[in-house]
């Protein structure tokens, strides 16, 4: 029986995760994603997609299905499970406009409205826990710089909010 795995190449063996801007990045946003989904499964019932698209929809920035699917870089099937799932559990619905009824825009139920309006603490103390022993200049310019970064993906959608 042979090895399916065949010996790494020089290429691969020398090559320094840590060094990587974006293995880094990568590795931050997942650990900030399962420390967020900790929370919010123990405290709201809700899964961290679950509860920032509540959010998103809160906030106007995601009114529509299309936007989620913009917004998280996923398909319109999976934004429409999404939405499924958040509408049968009565957080969510889905409304078509009067201007255009071709359209359908998403409301929050009460409940819905009561789980984002909690995402703004969720998300301040595990981004403050993250971030303990930065000053607040270092905290600055890492957002500073991150904007630089999404800035030049030329993605003009990009347009984080300053206090983020």
């Amino acid at each position: 029986m042979t090895d399916p795995t065949p010996t790494p190449t020089p290429a691969v063996l020398n090559y320094d995760f840590g060094e990587s801007v974006g293995y880094l990045i990568a590795r931050v946003r997942s650990t900030m994603l399962n420390m967020v989904n900790q929370r919010t499964v123990a405290e709201l019932g809700v899964t961290s997609q679950q509860a920032s698209v509540l959010f998103m929809v809160a906030s106007g920035k995601c009114v529509l299905a299309a936007e989620l699917a913009r917004e998280y870089g996923i398909d319109a099937s999976a934004v429409t499970r999404l939405v499924d799932r958040l509408e049968k559990r009565g957080l969510l619905q889905r409304v078509r406009s009067s201007e255009d009824r071709r359209a359908v825009r998403l409301a929050l139920t009460p409940e819905g409205l009561a789980i984002a309006v909690r995402m703004p603490a969720i998300f301040t103390s595990i981004t403050d826990k993250l971030m303990t022993g930065l000053s607040p200049e270092e905290a600055g310019f890492l957002k500073s710089m991150l904007r630089r970064v999404l800035a030049n993906s030329g993605d003009a959608t990009q347009n984080p909010p300053a206090n983020s």
